[in-house]
């Protein structure tokens, strides 16, 4: 299959012309020559301007859980704009998917954002408003949106420039952030009890919130160690902090309920995005009503122009009313286990040392002879370029994951059966070429 044909490759010039780097986010660039101009999506393909299909595995970084242009989300939303679009007032479809939201996941109260961006961004401030600190805590590799606080020692950090282990050094991944900001972050390695209690013992009672995603959704899906997040959990309790989760990728993709019911952990603040509307623009915290009451006039300030609009809350509506079903959880279960045995087995076949990380409806390959690993600096000693070359010459063959190994493959519902076999197929394919050099 032709890889960027002329119509591709003619209208990602007329973007270059118009758009820093053809894009409007950085993360969607891939070079000169490759970067995808798509035309067109449904269920689980996509189509480039050449008119070359692909089976997608990054479905818009991870929200596209029911596949694209699903005629029941888009008939939703058609109805409802019929109505309106923007009141600058509460709706009923607020109400309603705000119950749901509820009903699903076990959080007390939730209000609206555009992105999980701005989600992550407002659970940072009623963290901070709550508690009356100011510290917060992250961990290296994860990403929790595009701003100044949180921009610091994300997947896209370079080994030598994060600092020793014990002392983490946090690395800016833009210019332009004023280096007052890393005076309000405490840096640790994802997975290590023993830093963390150690940074707790020194800034427990400085910390508003230690932020985590639940899973390395950033670095091919790691997990967490057993009795990681419990950890985090008690250390949140013993010294007052805010925890939160960052479900932006995990929430209504790895379970109904998220990571919360996955692990079988509560936080106190979740942050919802993605998955939540299948690709319309919608965002949500939820929290326990003694936080979440404190967001109000005269206290913790939360607004937005466009949140909790009628195109957001009635996908996100009809989204959650199909995924609760429990029918897409099965079909992603089905195909997912599918796809990482047979990738498995592919590698294990050819001699490939490497691991399998995540789960069914997220996960990634990392190639290397070490063992699964723990946190962001054990993936970057990986073999990275290998995971790289496969993935090109699968996207050559019409199958797209992201070629950078730090995303998971995400899987929609929409996959059958003979899309699995296809992957695998042109998986082998892949590998056999690789091998040979070509």
């Amino acid at each position: 299959m032709p890889f960027n044909g002329p119509k591709t490759v003619e209208m990602f010039r007329k973007a270059q012309e118009v758009m820093p780097a053809g894009v409007t986010s950085n993360f969607r660039y891939w070079d000169e020559d490759e970067t995808p101009v798509i035309s067109r999506g449904k269920g689980p393909y996509i189509w480039d301007m050449d008119g070359n299909r692909y089976i997608d595995y990054r479905l818009a970084f991870g929200p596209v859980i029911l596949g694209h242009a699903h005629p029941e989300v888009n008939k939703a939303v058609a109805e409802a704009i019929e109505n309106g679009v923007l009141f600058a007032a509460t709706h009923p479809l607020e109400i309603e998917l705000a119950e749901k939201i509820i009903q699903i996941t076990g959080v007390e109260m939730v209000r609206y954002a555009n992105s999980g961006s701005e989600a992550t961004m407002h659970a940072l401030r009623i963290a901070r408003g709550y508690t009356g600190r100011e510290k917060i805590i992250k961990f290296e590799g994860q990403y929790h949106g595009m701003y100044d606080y949180m921009l610091y020692s994300t997947a896209g950090s370079k080994l030598e420039k994060i600092g020793p282990r014990e002392n983490p050094t946090p690395y800016p991944q833009s210019l332009g952030m004023p280096k007052c900001t890393e005076d309000l972050l405490i840096l640790l390695p994802f997975n290590d009890k023993e830093l963390l209690d150690k940074a707790l013992k020194k800034h427990g009672e400085e910390v508003a919130a230690i932020i985590v995603e639940p899973m390395l959704g950033n670095v091919a899906s790691i997990m967490p160690e057993p009795g990681w997040l419990e950890f985090l959990r008690q250390k949140c309790d013993e010294y007052g902090i805010v925890l939160i989760f960052d479900e932006v990728k995990t929430g209504f993709r790895i379970a109904p309920g998220g990571a919360q019911e996955y692990f079988g952990v509560k936080a106190d603040l979740v942050t919802y995005a993605k998955s939540m509307g299948n690709g319309f623009p919608v965002a949500a915290i939820g929290g326990k009503k003694e936080i979440m009451t404190h967001v109000r006039y005269g206290e913790i300030a939360h607004g937005g122009t466009y949140t909790g609009n009628m195109v957001a809350t009635s996908a996100a509506l009809a989204t959650l009313k199909i995924l609760e079903t429990g029918e897409p959880y099965r079909r992603l279960e089905e195909v997912g286990k599918a796809l990482m045995a047979g990738i498995d087995q592919i590698l294990t076949d050819e001699g490939i040392p490497h691991v399998m990380t995540g789960v069914p409806s997220m996960f990634g390959i990392v190639f290397t002879d070490k063992g699964a690993p723990k946190d962001l600096r054990e993936y970057l000693v990986t073999n990275t370029d290998t995971y790289e070359s496969i993935a090109m010459k699968l996207i050559e063959k019409g199958v797209m994951p992201d070629p950078d190994g730090r995303e998971p493959w995400f899987l929609t519902s929409a996959l059958s059966q003979e899309d699995v076999a296809f992957t695998l197929a042109r998986f082998e394919e892949a590998v056999k070429e690789f091998k040979q050099g070509r």
